[in-house]
């Protein structure tokens, strides 16, 4: 048996308890929490950290995806470097924002119109916003285990405990959060993904009262679960025949699963979109975009939306230079990182079969997660309830020990500055994890 090495944390462990004292909880977001232990990095460049003990790690979690360029990305460095230059905040009108939005229109399937913010769970409620106004509907139609953001409104059968979920063809409306206000549930509807059957039921008994529906095309949020062959476009014809919008939250998938993201990928164009994390390669910068009279409902329509860092300059460099280098020849940076994810989903299954240790990796080659079940397929959220979370977070802590850095619910994102010897250094590190575990 290979020994794992023992990292030691001392500074990060020392700076999460000084962080205790002043900063609720230690950390700026509670997710960051539940990693096998909360580090400080001192630097990073290209698909490496280095943390503040001198651990070096090549890392999967990207800012929790965001850095599709990798840290330090020449181009994007120096293009917030000229824009902080200039005034860093304006409030105003400045001409990146049409520079940016074009490059967005040239780009993605669905946006002859575009509007920026500042964080997924915004443009979320700004989408969900629009569709209401458009339709005259209030009801909003989301699957379980889809993240859409940590506010009231959305925040809802995201990762509900198996008894809580109900029917599976009539599930029941979980609210996730201590807090939250009850009537949240009065206004959404939620049913499984990847079931086109049961979406056409709940159609045919809600329909008329449905505004839109809203999903991430891939599942990432839970287990970076694939569509069923057709179940986008499915979703696409039923929307369109009960007068539903189709919302696509592509925070995730979009600029990583392609250029054009996942509408592109599977050739389905929705009638609202929502974008964020890779889209200004870290920066905070959040877009909607869809069809320019649900858009324009903002300006005479009657749809109230603002926000003080809205367009803000350094933002919309960061995002300028990066969707330059993403959609430069084709894409082919990209491709050619979801190539090399590609090969990781290969050789991590590969290692842990040698090993005798039962795991299905789903995703694509951009997003990843590791499902340590006796399951070889995974279709919706509850096929993930049967996970083995134990092995999971046994597995982190091994494959941190290791120099792995991965998302804590065993996600792993690709950027384009990943090597062919970082997939070979990941597979090797992972085949010591699994025989340390065998």
């Amino acid at each position: 048996m290979t020994p794992v090495v023992t990292r030691i944390f001392t500074t990060s462990q020392k700076l999460l308890e000084r962080a205790r004292q002043s900063l609720a909880g230690g950390v700026s977001s509670p997710f960051r929490a539940s990693f096998p232990v909360p580090l400080y990095f001192a630097d990073g460049h290209g698909a490496r950290l280095r943390d503040v003990d001198g651990n070096q790690y090549i890392d999967y979690v990207l800012a929790w995806g965001p850095m599709i360029l990798g840290y330090g990305h020449p181009a994007v460095v120096e293009a917030m470097r000229r824009a902080a230059e200039r005034p860093h905040a304006l409030g105003e009108q400045h001409e990146l924002e049409i520079q940016v939005a074009e490059k967005i229109q040239q780009i993605v399937p669905c946006a002859e119109r575009v509007a920026f913010t500042s964080s997924g769970s915004e443009a979320v409620q700004l989408a969900m916003r629009l569709a209401r106004a458009y339709t005259g509907r209030n009801l909003i139609l989301k699957f379980e285990g889809h993240y859409h953001g940590w506010m009231d409104s959305a925040l809802v059968s995201y990762h509900p405990a198996r008894e809580q979920t109900g029917p599976l063809e009539n599930p029941n409306v979980v609210l996730a959060s201590a807090g939250q206000v009850a009537n949240t549930a009065e206004n959404v509807i939620v049913a499984p993904w990847n079931q086109p059957e049961i979406l056409e039921q709940v159609f045919a008994r809600r329909g008329p009262e449905i505004a839109a529906a809203i999903m991430e095309p891939v599942l990432c949020n839970s287990g970076c679960l694939m569509p069923r062959d057709g179940y986008l476009e499915t979703a696409r014809e039923i929307c369109g025949r009960y007068g539903a919008l189709l919302i696509l939250d592509e925070v995730i998938t979009g600029f990583r699963m392609g250029v054009a993201g996942a509408q592109g990928f599977y050739g389905v164009t929705p009638d609202l979109a929502t974008f964020g994390k890779a889209v200004a390669s870290g920066l905070p910068l959040s877009v909607v975009a869809g069809r320019r009279e649900i858009m324009e409902q903002m300006f005479g329509g009657g749809v109230s939306f603002g926000g003080t860092f809205n367009g803000n300059p350094v933002s919309l460099a960061a995002a300028d230079a990066a969707l330059g280098e993403l959609s430069r020849d084709g894409g082919a940076l990209l491709a050619r990182a979801n190539e090399c994810g590609r090969k990781l989903m290969t050789g991590i299954e590969a290692a842990a079969r040698r090993h005798g240790i039962q795991l299905t990796v789903t995703g694509f080659g951009g997003a990843m997660s590791l499902h340590f079940t006796q399951r070889t397929e995974l279709r919706d959220y509850r096929d993930t309830l049967d996970d083995n979370r134990e092995m999971l977070q046994l597995v982190l802590r091994r494959a941190l020990e290791e120099g792995l850095h991965l998302v804590p619910d065993g996600r792993l994102y690709v950027s384009t500055a990943h090597t062919d010897e970082d997939i070979a250094a990941t597979v090797q590190a992972f085949e010591r994890v699994f025989e340390s575990l065998s």
